[in-house]
């Protein structure tokens, strides 16, 4: 090693606003899809329609409306198992934001 000098410099702040982060790739299909079921109060919907099938026991499940966008997603991008969809919807940012 060299001897030489050391530079004290100043480190700077280690923050990062998320505005300035770059945004994910959009899927604008799924978020024409969500707008129009939104106008058409379809979660609500599709909510009371399957409210007599629920059970008082056991763990939650999801919400219908989301399952449906789930299958949904499933079918479009040729995923034919639910592990598949489940997997591929948690690992995408913008199918995460579809599905919010």
């Amino acid at each position: 090693m060299a001897m030489g000098h050391w530079r004290t410099e100043q480190q700077q702040e280690f923050w990062i606003a998320t505005e300035e982060l770059s945004q994910t790739p959009r899927h604008v299909f799924y978020e024409r899809v969500n707008e129009l079921l939104a106008e058409a109060g379809f979660d609500a919907w599709l909510e009371q329609l399957c409210r007599p099938h629920y059970s008082q026991k056991g763990r939650g499940s999801i919400a219908p409306g989301h399952y449906f966008r789930m299958l949904m997603i499933g079918y479009f991008e040729d995923i034919d198992s639910q592990r598949g969809i489940a997997w591929r919807c948690s690992e995408s940012l913008s199918l995460k934001k579809v599905l919010k």
